[in-house]
């Protein structure tokens, strides 16, 4: 089977060459308005309208309108611009697949996910700060401050790829993890609550973290109301969507206490302007939307994309496949 697939992703020359030499005996055409970022939405493109595949961040509206085409997988975890009833219902009535690469993501994540929690509860924070400014040897502070991670509670907003390999990572801990999502059926090792519950989810939790997308239902999710709900002390974490946080409310609860510490990848502006005040609030911590940041990040893309096109031309099941 001889198949057209478009791209518009840039990569590496050789990571380029290895997208070809994995598509060998098929055509491989790339568009002419290619970005390194995908952040950027993509352009329509003559081209795709003759693909039966298309990679990278293929035009929505153009995707449905070509009828050729079979297959669509982009190259974030994320697909805001692709996550409509129109999108999805088009797909899927013309039995068209969608795919994303969370798997590619899903470790990263969970990784920085748990990071920030020892550090949280080793106290690394404040130890690297004395050591940049006083120099202070604050031995009992330090060591009466510090917090085990056995046992407590966390909630996940959002419980799909990033989500069930977090839950894997705290098992050894032995933490109380429940999980909101859009579809509730049972997971192992994880108690999946309904929408109606967040609020007592809330006021149970040591630590609430937001793995929300952006997308009309989850925008502002985490607002004034929700904050509010949190048991006081708790920790926040967001490598979601900076959209689905209400940041002014954000603010105001570590201005309050009722959120102890906030670890935030994500924000609604990025880059985070110099005079966003997150950047001095009180007990506050920022990276630079790098949680999912991994070294072999586009050969993982590739990868995961050439399997897919296997599974796709024997017919098998597809990885992170959404239509």
């Amino acid at each position: 089977m001889s198949l057209t697939i478009w791209s518009n992703a840039k990569f590496t020359d050789p990571v380029t060459e290895m997208l070809i030499a994995g598509t060998r005996g098929h055509t491989l055409v790339f568009s002419g308005h290619a970005s390194a970022s995908v952040l950027v939405p993509g352009q329509a493109d003559p081209a795709l309208a003759s693909a039966d595949i298309a990679f990278g961040q293929p035009d929505p509206a153009q995707c449905l309108a070509s009828g050729k085409l079979r297959w669509a997988e982009v190259t974030t975890a994320g697909y805001t611009r692709y996550d409509t009833p129109a999108f999805r219902e088009g797909f899927r009535a013309r039995g068209s697949a969608f795919s994303n690469v969370s798997q590619v993501f899903a470790d990263p994540c969970a990784q920085h996910l748990l990071a920030q929690m020892l550090a949280f509860g080793r106290r690394l924070l404040p130890s690297y700060q004395d050591q940049l400014t006083t120099r202070g040897w604050e031995y009992t502070r330090r060591r009466y401050d510090s917090r085990l991670l056995t046992g407590q509670t966390v909630l996940l907003l959002g419980f799909g790829a990033i989500g069930r390999r977090l839950a894997d990572l705290l098992a050894p801990f032995g933490m109380k993890i429940s999980a909101v999502r859009r579809q509730t059926r049972s997971e192992q090792n994880v108690r999946i609550i309904s929408e109606e519950s967040v609020s007592s989810a809330l006021a149970e939790a040591d630590h609430v973290v937001n793995i929300l997308p952006d997308n009309d239902s989850t925008r502002q999710y985490v607002n004034a109301r929700r904050l509010s709900c949190c048991k006081p002390g708790a920790r926040f974490y967001n490598v979601g969507r900076g959209t689905t946080v209400d940041e002014p409310a954000l603010l105001e609860a570590l201005r309050s206490g009722r959120i102890a510490e906030a670890y935030l990848d994500v924000f609604e502006t990025e880059p985070l302007p110099a005079d966003s005040p997150f950047w001095t609030a009180p007990n506050c911590y920022l990276t630079p939307h790098s949680g999912g940041g991994r070294h072999d990040q586009d050969e993982a893309i590739v990868a995961h994309f050439l399997g897919n096109l296997d599974a796709f031309i024997h017919g098998k099941p597809m990885v992170d496949r959404i239509v």
